[in-house]
């Protein structure tokens, strides 16, 4: 049923959930696997990649990271999700004061696009100084790139259930499916213990996707076997 679709861009067209305004937010918290689970959890998330950004060294890989920093990149609806709800989670979610330990691999790390995203870490950030009652260290600076991380790191959680990826495979039969996709990254957040499948199915049950693609990715998500 599900082998019509051998593209990144049908997975992305069918199953992802629509959105008229795409926005994008890069976040360093320390060891990437954990942030793509947690923020690929989240309603109104479309897509989760892990990658290196804020440095300066040309190709940098996860044993040759130079001066960049472990970043996960997030894809989202902003009529769903404000990038201002992303971020409370983001300091909420880790001590962004704890130096550079292991050089600039895990520090706490932003990088926005645009003056909107600026405003808007400005306001949170003074938020979460006061509840924190010291001055937040996070490196804030405009973004500039972003380097993606080898297959191997991509929905690292969903991978550590080899038994489901054979089930999903029929889905998204190639290694880039995993990266783009809606569903990947909710799997992925759930299988590392956020969320509910519950809560995952009304979710998928109000998608801007056509009804017959709902019940393709409802049926799958009913018959997996963990």
């Amino acid at each position: 049923m599900f082998q019509g679709y051998q593209t990144v861009e049908e997975v992305i067209n069918n199953f992802n959930p629509k959105a008229e305004t795409v926005e994008t937010a890069t976040f360093g918290m320390g060891c990437f696997w954990g942030p793509e689970s947690m923020f690929g959890s989240i309603p109104g998330v479309l897509r989760t990649r892990v990658g290196f950004a804020g440095g300066t060294s040309p190709k940098p890989t996860y044993r040759h990271m130079g001066d960049h920093t472990e970043a996960v990149e997030i894809d989202f609806d902003p009529a769903v999700i404000l990038y201002e709800e992303l971020l409370r989670t983001f300091w909420q979610n880790h001590y962004p004061n704890r130096g550079n330990y292991k050089g600039r691999q895990y520090i706490s790390l932003i990088r926005y696009r645009g003056q909107e995203q600026r405003a808007a870490i400005n306001k949170v950030k003074k938020e979460m100084e006061k509840g924190l009652g010291e001055a937040i260290e996070t490196d804030i600076a405009a973004f500039e790139d972003f380097t993606l991380a080898d297959a191997r790191h991509q929905k690292y959680y969903l991978k550590r259930y080899p038994h489901t990826l054979e089930q999903l495979q029929d889905l998204l039969p190639k290694p880039e499916h995993l990266v783009d996709s809606t569903f990947a990254a909710r799997l992925n957040g759930f299988v590392k213990g956020y969320g509910k499948l519950r809560l995952l199915k009304d979710e998928i049950a109000a998608w801007d996707i056509a009804e017959e693609n709902k019940e393709i990715l409802l049926t799958k998500l009913a018959s997996i076997k963990w």
